[in-house]
């Protein structure tokens, strides 16, 4: 049996990027927000969320902004670009089709 950690290849972009949606994250957060929406089924390691995280801002889709935290902590918080915001929806298009395309071969086979 997959371990919770096990992510689809590709979906870490997705998830990443759906978890700064509505407001900036630091990463802790980032990783504790999709843990926590995911009932405990799924966690991101800080090895994979942060080169992830540097990926994404070098695409261009996220950026990043030191701020202090609610302990009053210096922290590294993301937050979505216009590009990001485009390439969330892309993603979500592109999981639609994957996860309908796999629903229908498990009914089927």
């Amino acid at each position: 049996m997959p371990k919770p950690s096990d992510l689809l290849q590709g979906t870490l972009d997705l998830l990443i990027l759906k978890a700064i949606y509505r407001e900036p994250v630091h990463g802790w957060g980032i990783a504790k927000r999709i843990q926590l929406l995911s009932g405990d089924v799924l966690s991101v390691q800080q090895g994979s969320l942060y080169p992830a995280l540097h990926r994404l801002e070098q695409q261009g889709w996220i950026t990043a902004e030191w701020k202090d935290t609610d302990l009053g902590r210096q922290a590294k918080f993301y937050a979505l670009t216009r590009d990001g915001k485009r390439q969330l929806e892309r993603e979500l298009e592109s999981w639609d089709r994957l996860s309908s395309a796999v629903q229908l071969l498990l009914q089927r086979a």
